[in-house]
């Protein structure tokens, strides 16, 4: 949920009356926050993505908007598709106040994308469904700066995690990286040792909740996806 609206059609609409593509989007949507910077840095930031193809969107969305543009729109979005998606569900209110205290204790070392959206003021007329998406996606943040760091502590590099995953070569594709492809055997059990050790980091932002609350987060969370999933996208 947490990188939803990034591919959400209305999102990408916004994108393309800026003058910028859906792939160009996807990348300064996240990227953006980091300010003027090159393209290198963008794909050092994001890691998943081949960097030949974050510079394609980075370089492209350059021409027609600044950083700092693409990052108020992103923010924005972001609060527009909570308000669209979780307005509905009865607890989103309890979903704010357990998220609030782990993202402020997150420790953002190593994780430039998860502190600069954290840093990104909220308006503070926000809704709490508004604010619940932006939780959402600083934790989205916060677990892939942390996945990124376990990948590379694992010998592996960002292709190799892509190919060993559910989505395998098509996912490779999608994120830039093109072929010959490494064999996946051999990859699958490190996946498992990185999905592990990204567990581990992430874990003591938690601890700030009682053991009550973590599973009461657990069920918010569920109740949570299985409403997005089975809401109907919402008119332009």
């Amino acid at each position: 949920m947490g990188s939803a609206f990034i591919e959400c059609p209305r999102t990408l609409r916004q994108a393309r009356q800026m003058g910028i593509s859906g792939w160009a989007f996807f990348v300064t949507g996240r990227g953006a926050v980091l300010g003027d910077v090159r393209a290198e840095t963008v794909a050092a930031a994001i890691g998943i993505v081949a960097p030949d193809a974050v510079a394609d969107g980075w370089d492209t969305a350059a021409e027609v908007a600044k950083p700092s543009e693409v990052a108020e729109v992103s923010r924005a979005e972001c609060c527009r598709w909570g308000i669209d998606y979780l307005a509905g569900l009865p607890q989103t209110g309890r979903l704010v106040e357990l998220l609030t205290p782990v993202v402020a204790a997150a420790d953002a070392a190593g994780m430039p994308l998860f502190a600069a959206w954290r840093g990104l003021p909220v308006p503070a007329d926000a809704a709490p469904a508004a604010r619940a998406a932006v939780l959402l996606h600083l934790l989205y943040e916060y677990y892939s700066g942390a996945s990124l760091m376990a990948v590379r502590a694992a010998g592996m590099t960002p292709m190799e995690i892509i190919l060993a995953g559910p989505e395998g070569e098509s996912g490779a594709v999608a994120y830039g990286w093109s072929p010959p492809y490494p064999p996946v055997g051999p990859l699958v059990r490190r996946r498992l040792w990185v999905e592990s050790v990204t567990d581990r980091i992430v874990s003591p932002a938690f601890g700030l909740l009682g053991a009550e609350e973590r599973v009461e987060l657990v069920g918010l969370l569920g109740g949570a996806l299985t409403s997005v999933r089975r809401s109907p996208s919402k008119p332009d």
